[in-house]
């Protein structure tokens, strides 16, 4: 059979190899998450009592349901497997907001030792915490670009990655927090700990982190050095930035956060729906191009380009494949366009010489993969 490969071949053991290796990474990260939840909640719960926990958690989930989607609707043209995501919330959950506690816990107690407890406070809010927990964050980001690069396609992964990372990382920190203000106020201080926290500024911690994200997925995209290292450390200076500022608005209370929420926070969030909104509009038009020459040498026709290039035509021709074909023709509808998604990116990356060196045989079993889809869905009898 064309492309197959006999186990005792070389590709065969590479790709047995291949197999153990992620099945052991994936148990050894399995575990090391298990044991960061279990110290997580066994904090939570001797610090608040197991109910007040549960309380902050059932609430802390209200803003997942604001963030999650959005940047799930980013990842459409090109969705990031499911186990890779559910891992960068994971990290910013439980790996990175433990590490930054740890770390904002020891700044404290040293600066208490220097000054009186709330400067102490302020300082590791605005000086400390940003440096630590940006860091934390956008090293998920910088973890999945180099040991995952054939899932990392440059801008809008790394702002979904960061942004998925930084959701979890602010889940955690909500469980917290609401659970501080229901020990301390009751039902009303948790409402307004609520409001403030998961409605008035859900995207706070995604869009710090979305910055390094930003950096990270220029680095994956350029050819020369000095981006690759450039980028992503701009990226993260300003998210700590931003992320200070913040903090420092939050500290000083009263007024000024209110004049920092209307005039920087609100402006900034504008500014970041609409960056969203060109990303995930660039990211089709990076497919339509990167696309071209397979319509030149016959692979797709220009009208699949230019359906393949628009959400509201995948959308279209999903009806369409649903409507002639049936369920299995709409599953292949949908694996033909993550296919072709897939295929423009992975020649995206081999222009910039960021592909390794099996992009040739990946590129060959995705064409494969991409007539084989067609024909299920065109090649169907009407209601199969």
């Amino acid at each position: 059979m064309h492309g197959a490969r006999t186990a005792g071949s070389p590709h065969g053991g590479r790709s047995s190899r291949s197999t153990l290796r992620s099945v052991v990474i994936t148990g050894v990260a399995g575990l090391g998450f298990l044991v960061a939840a279990l110290v997580v909640s066994a904090y939570l719960g001797a610090a608040f009592g197991v109910q007040t926990a549960l309380l902050a958690l059932a609430v802390a989930v209200v803003p997942l349901a604001i963030v999650i989607p959005a940047f799930m609707w980013l990842d459409r043209f090109e969705a990031e497997p499911t186990r890779y995501l559910v891992g960068a919330f994971l990290w910013g959950a439980l790996v990175a907001a433990l590490v930054a506690a740890v770390f904002n816990t020891s700044a404290m107690a040293v600066l208490r030792t220097a000054t009186d407890p709330d400067a102490a406070l302020a300082t590791t809010a605005v000086l400390v915490a940003p440096v630590v927990e940006e860091g934390l964050k956008g090293l998920l980001v910088v973890l999945v670009w180099r040991f995952l690069g054939r899932e990392f396609d440059g801008l809008t992964d790394g702002m979904v990655y960061a942004g998925v990372c930084a959701a979890g990382f602010a889940f955690t920190e909500n469980i917290q927090y609401l659970a501080e203000a229901y020990t301390e106020g009751g039902g009303e201080a948790l409402t307004a700990t609520f409001v403030a926290r998961c409605l008035l500024s859900p995207f706070a911690h995604p869009m710090f982190t979305v910055l390094t994200g930003v950096g990270v997925g220029v680095a994956a995209t350029s050819r020369g050095w000095a981006p690759k290292v450039l980028a992503p450390v701009g990226g993260y200076v300003l998210a700590v930035l931003a992320h200070g500022l913040w903090n420092l608005a939050a500290v000083s209370g009263g007024s000024g956060l209110v004049v920092v929420y209307v005039l920087v926070e609100v402006p900034v969030f504008l500014t970041f729906v609409a960056f969203v909104v060109w990303v995930r509009r660039r990211e089709g038009r990076l497919i339509g191009y990167f696309l071209r020459p397979y319509a030149d040498a016959g692979w797709v026709s220009a009208g699949e380009v230019a359906m393949l290039s628009s959400m509201p035509a995948r959308r279209e021709a999903r009806m369409w494949a649903r409507v002639n074909a049936g369920s299995r023709g709409l599953a292949a509808m949908r694996a033909f366009q993550d296919t072709a998604s897939e295929l423009a990116l992975l020649r995206r990356r081999m222009q910039h010489d960021a592909a390794d060196a099996s992009a040739l045989d990946e590129e060959r079993r995705l064409l494969t993969t991409l007539s084989a889809r067609r024909h299920e869905f065109v090649g169907m009898p009407v209601g199969r």
